[in-house]
């Protein structure tokens, strides 16, 4: 490569008739002044830039358009001032405030929860080899001087002697080596364990985990939080408790020595402190100006990855659909696009760090070095300037070899000082992004903690008027719930509580009603009255807006269209969301889920596959066996009320007939909803929905029913023939009415 460039110097200085080192001089001079202007730009824009929005945003709060949160001076210039210093503080460093150190230290007690703790043990076993690792590092550097020495005065023996202790060190210094790379590894899993466990009791807790998908907006991709950003906290934190303590060691000793090698050569013990604090003062200054947000890059790339998987996770959840559709180029597009965005972003963020490294490693690898050089030769120098002696005519090979000794000695010590303060500052860029996963994983915690007290915040876009003489109470943008739950023995009685989904929309704006123990609900109405919203309601997982609830606790059991299949063998999706220790504990047994499995028609998959072989049972039952399956799930758990969606509507007839007489012969109560006129007759009361909030609750005729829906069907059958007549269509609204259906 050198041969190259002097070949095109050598073009370059005849064709321009120019010397070759004006030529290197200007093309330095061009990098130079494109790497100022780099760097510059940026800082010159801000500052510009800033003050228009300044501006702006004082307008703002003469107009009382905003109102930020903060310390009023009431005119006080003094106070001002103070206000003004403590703004520049708190924000001196970009994403390392106080709101980031609070954040730390909040995840930093989870981590550490005590002294007397497994992790204080590990923290102590590592500083511990850390500490040892910077006395091995000075005792080498005087070993490699002492080499260096006997090499110089030509004597044999003492160079293996030297040479020998070499090698024994090496010994220990591996083991060290080893041991702090494991005890790092070993506090970031124990700092990830900590976390995991702490969140996964948020995550579950009061059922937070559907809470925070359905009913809050604040956390995006939830999953990624839970793995990848924990991993990284914690693996970062355990990564930077090394990476600052031990360069902290180095720089405390390798002074220490440094400046007794310099007592030595009876030299200044302050000039060259002096100089190397000032170089790297100025060095620090410098990085710091022109430092990046990578806070905020970190947090951007790691927002900009979960929404990647997310994209992912829906193809893999709605293959299917996306296949009978044919969806897969506008899927495709989806997933381009995702990962283009962050494909951008990640080159945005190499460019930025590309300029900042290369700046870096000129100040901390050529300027420090150079210093270095200058402060190690400095006692040397003086002392030649002080005789008048050079090392031609004074000295002795001792001298020399003396001489060698504390120059290879004090370069070593300086290196290996210059390299503990580089990865200190080099931290710096860590701990800012670090900064960025902190406050996603801290925001997640508040966020399930707020959600688990039934506290919310999504984003509303139209705060819904009066409906039905009910209206949602709004605390800023977030809808109030004023509702109660009460606890009751037995019944369920509803008192004026409207059904509202999580988007504030009021679907029935009160609904009121009581239902004793043996009367069975049938529900009905046109789609999107509010049918499932009650399910919902019912198992507490939306909140109440008013009224009153009063159920009894843990007495409902509700099956899907859908039925969930979990994660295990055939038992377990028989008494989920028991455990096999909940089952024994309750003194069931396979005979027991046998019986059950021959109650709702599958026994056959007992004897195909037995209780005990793991499968992927959604994939390998039938849609009309998982129904049936989840009717075996409510047979072994037997609640007091069983909330039944569509839940047989893959089932025949006759089975279907049969599972719901069992279920009553069990003591269950049923609330249904269903389109299947077989079923009105297992059903005492009806309640129906009107579509368009009103609703009548009566005790059900089911021969009455069959009639009106018998007269509907004759009527629909002229009407597909075009002899419906104007009285005829009216007596056909009216059964639609009467049943509370579409017309169809």
């Amino acid at each position: 490569m050198p041969a190259v460039v002097s070949k095109f110097l050598e073009k370059g200085e005849t064709a321009l008739k120019t010397n070759r080192t004006a030529i290197s001089g200007a093309v330095i001079a061009a990098v130079m002044f494109t790497y100022g202007y780099k760097v510059a730009y940026p800082l010159v824009d801000r500052y510009f830039n800033d003050r228009p929005n300044k501006e702006q945003q004082q307008i703002n709060i003469n107009n009382n358009l905003v109102k930020p949160n903060v310390i009023q001076s009431n005119g006080d210039p003094k106070t001002q001032q103070a206000i003004t210093r403590r703004s520049k503080l708190l924000n001196a460093i970009p994403a390392l405030n106080v709101k980031f150190i609070l954040q730390f230290f909040r995840l930093l007690r989870i981590m550490i929860p005590g002294v007397f703790t497994a992790e204080i043990a590990l923290l102590s076993g590592h500083t511990l080899f850390l500490f040892l690792r910077t006395f091995l590092s000075i005792y080498v550097a005087n070993l490699e001087g002492a080499i260096v020495k006997y090499t110089v005065r030509k004597e044999p023996r003492n160079f293996m002697i030297q040479l020998a202790k070499w090698f024994a060190v090496a010994v220990p210094a591996t083991f060290i080596n080893s041991m702090i790379r494991y005890l790092e590894s070993k506090i970031a899993l124990k700092f990830r364990t900590r976390l995991v466990e702490h969140s996964y009791g948020l995550y579950f807790k009061n059922q937070s985990y559907y809470r925070v998908t359905v009913l809050d907006g604040r956390l995006d991709n939830c999953s990624q939080r839970l793995t990848d950003d924990i991993e990284t906290v914690a693996s970062t934190v355990s990564h930077l408790y090394g990476q600052i303590t031990k360069p902290m060691f180095d720089i405390l000793l390798m002074a220490i020595a440094l400046a007794n090698l310099v007592k030595s050569r009876n030299a200044n013990l302050v000039t060259g402190p002096v100089i190397i604090s000032g170089v790297v003062f100025l060095s620090a200054l410098i990085l710091r100006v022109v430092s990046p947000r990578f806070g905020q890059l970190v947090a951007q790339e790691a927002e900009k990855k979960g929404y990647l998987r997310h994209v992912h996770g829906r193809i893999v959840s709605n293959a299917e659909e996306i296949a009978f559709y044919g969806g897969h180029k506008v899927e495709q597009s989806h997933l381009r696009s995702a990962y283009r965005i962050l494909v951008q972003h990640m080159e945005h963020t190499f460019g930025v760090k590309l300029w900042f490294i290369m700046l870096e490693q000129f100040l901390m690898k050529y300027v420090w070095s150079g210093t270095g050089m200058f402060v190690v030769s400095l006692p040397i120098l003086l002392n030649a300037i002080k005789t008048g002696k050079s090392d031609d005519d004074a000295g002795s090979q001792d001298n020399v070899s003396e001489r060698t000794h504390y120059f290879t000695t004090a370069k070593n010590l300086l290196i290996t000082g210059s390299n503990a303060v580089e990865r200190l500052m080099s931290s710096y860029k860590d701990v800012v992004e670090l900064a960025g996963h902190t406050a996603r994983v801290a925001n997640m915690f508040q966020v399930l903690e707020e959600a688990s007290q039934g506290v919310y915040q999504k984003t509303v876009v139209e705060k819904r008027r009066e409906v039905g003489g009910f209206q949602i109470e709004f605390k800023g943008n977030q809808p109030i719930a004023k509702g109660k739950w009460i606890l009751s023995k037995n019944e369920i009685t509803l008192v004026d509580v409207p059904i509202v989904t999580p988007n504030c929309d009021v679907v029935c704006p009160s609904l009121s009603f009581q239902l004793l123990p043996g009367q069975h609900l049938l529900i009905t109405g046109p789609n999107g009255c509010g049918k499932s919203s009650l399910f919902r309601i019912l198992s507490g997982l939306w909140p109440i807006y008013g009224g009153e609830l009063h159920s009894p606790k843990d007495s409902m059991f509700y099956i899907p269209q859908r039925p969930y299949m979990v994660i295990g063998n055939l038992r377990d999706q028989i008494i989920y969301p028991d455990t096999y220790a909940d089952m024994i504990n309750k003194q069931v047994t396979e005979d027991d889920l046998r019986k059950i499995m021959r109650m709702v028609h599958l026994e056959h998959i007992v004897d195909r596959d037995t209780f005990h072989e793991i499968k992927d049972w959604t994939d390998i039952l039938s849609g009309g066996e998982k129904q049936r399956m989840a009717i075996a799930r409510l047979f072994y758990n037997r609640p007091k009320y069983a909330l039944l969606d569509e839940c047989t509507s893959a089932v025949s007839i006759d089975v279907e007939s049969d599972i719901y007489q069992r279920a009553i012969d069990m003591g269950i109560t049923l609330l249904t909803i269903t389109h299947r006129p077989t079923l009105w007759k297992f059903h005492t009361h009806i309640l129906q929905f009107d579509g368009t909030g009103s609703w009548t609750f009566n005790t059900l005729d089911a021969d009455d029913r069959l009639d009106l829906k018998s007269e509907k069907m004759k009527l629909l059958e002229i009407a597909r023939e075009n002899r419906l007549l104007g009285k005829e269509k009216d007596r056909l609204d009216e059964i639609n009415r009467l049943l509370g259906e579409d017309d169809v």
